[in-house]
């Protein structure tokens, strides 16, 4: 018995591939694409970093209670004038301070879709994916 040959085997360099627009990596931009991800990604990481300085104060009860936030909305500090404390009327202190805390979380929420939106301007993300 014969032994049979054994066509050879072409060999195709990763590159050579079919271009397919449709399928990443196959020529049609994907690294371009990928490229563009990761240098929005590290802005991304640095405009956080930045928001993470950033602060934002409001002030309710015409400047007896002041709250001041930074980007990430975190809460850095409250200050009570002292004479807004009324051992009497500890209702209308809570009611300061909720009032201000709300109103420095919504501002500091407002300066992070200002400094992110500059980012994914061109992209076409469902609100308050970021």
């Amino acid at each position: 018995m014969a032994k049979r040959k054994k066509a050879p085997r072409s060999y195709r360099s990763p590159g050579s591939r079919a271009k397919n627009p449709r399928m990443p990596g196959s020529g049609g931009g994907g690294a371009d694409m990928m490229a563009q991800l990761q240098a929005m990604q590290e802005q991304m990481a640095q405009t956080q970093a930045a928001l993470a300085e950033e602060t934002v104060e409001a002030s309710v009860g015409g400047g007896m209670v002041k709250v001041t936030a930074n980007g990430q909305q975190e809460i850095l500090t409250i200050t009570i004038q002292p004479e807004v404390v009324d051992p009497d009327d500890v209702e209308m202190l809570e009611d300061l301070i909720l009032s201000a805390v709300s109103e420095a979380l919504e501002r500091s929420r407002k300066l992070s879709e200002e400094r992110m939106g500059g980012l994914t301007a061109g992209l076409d993300l469902p609100s308050g994916l970021l």
